[in-house]
């Protein structure tokens, strides 16, 4: 059933569990992603950045996540756009079925933050749509967000307090150590739960949120350079530390990075074991597989969502 995630993140502050948000941009992610929803009973947020949109086109992208919802009727599934720009494209996701938004202004100062999330909470709450907004910078690269290391910063609890206060957002993404893309750490990986901490107790009825908390999962990685990638040092934030983070308050963990890894070693492993492959389907279905595979890890072992429903 398509629903907002008000209901996931209520559950999830009780029991102390986290919703993995897994973005989408093809069929085979979205059914590889709903299929291990429904066989680990788990509630799942399927996502899509502005690029991801423009890529599949929203109203294709609608139609799939339509059929997920009539072939798991049973799984409570919400639509969410990723890291939106601007009030234009949020707007647009609205109109389109979309049932979260979020908006990230955290590339602006705080009042015009606060100035942006604020319009777009006014026109999602009038059509019962949710928002997501952010405070804080991430480092890294992924899809429309470049952010280097030298301007990343950690939110400051007090200030997300009164970002809530103002805004009436709905649930917030924080910065506390995670990054974008498949190159978060050089050294040792380490979150701030201790600011993770202060903020829950500041703002204790807010779903709190990390994007670039993919694992990169070193078997993906290796799988991928096996089969002919060139992908070296790649690393994200292992599952012990998320898993502790589902635990400490965190509602929503974003999966981005994962999903490709997934996908794309699926396919290499094909195409290195049968190079005269050629039919989309043969490629695409171990692919497919691997991405459930995946997402199944991570609902059961890691974020705690599994047999929630």
């Amino acid at each position: 059933m398509l629903v907002t995630t008000t209901d996931m993140f209520k559950k999830s502050m009780e029991e102390k569990f986290a919703i993995g948000a897994f973005n989408v941009n093809n069929m085979e992610i979205i059914q590889g992603i709903v299929d291990a929803a429904a066989e680990s009973k788990s509630p799942v947020i399927l996502q899509a950045s502005s690029s991801a949109i423009k890529y599949a086109r929203i109203n294709y992208l609608m139609k799939m996540v339509e059929a997920a919802i009539e072939e798991h009727p049973e799984i409570p599934i919400a639509i969410h756009l990723d890291h939106g720009p601007d009030f234009e494209t949020a707007k647009m996701c609205i109109d389109n079925g979309f049932t979260s938004v979020m908006i990230d202004g955290s590339k602006y100062d705080f009042e015009k933050n606060v100035e942006l999330t604020k319009q777009v909470v006014e026109y999602a709450h009038s059509k019962g749509v949710v928002v997501e907004a952010e405070l804080g910078k991430l480092a890294g690269i992924e899809d429309d967000v470049n952010v280097s290391a030298s301007d990343a910063m950690y939110t400051d609890p007090d200030q997300a307090k009164e970002f809530v206060e103002r805004t009436g957002c709905d649930s917030l993404a924080i910065a506390i150590g995670t990054s974008h893309g498949a190159y978060k750490f050089k050294g040792e990986a380490k979150l701030r739960f201790d600011i993770l901490k202060e903020i829950k107790e500041k703002i204790p009825n807010t779903p709190i949120v990390l994007h670039g908390a993919s694992t990169v999962i070193p078997k993906l990685v290796n799988m991928c350079n096996e089969y002919g990638g060139n992908i070296p040092g790649a690393k994200g934030v292992p599952d012990e530390i998320l898993h502790e983070a589902s635990i400490s308050g965190v509602s929503k963990i974003n999966v981005d990075t994962d999903l490709r890894l997934a996908m794309t070693a699926g396919i290499r492993k094909v195409f290195a074991e049968d190079p005269s492959a050629f039919d989309p389907r043969k490629y695409l279905t171990p692919a497919r597989d691997l991405i459930k595979e995946t997402v199944k890890h991570k609902m059961i072992d890691v974020f705690g969502s599994a047999n929630r429903i």
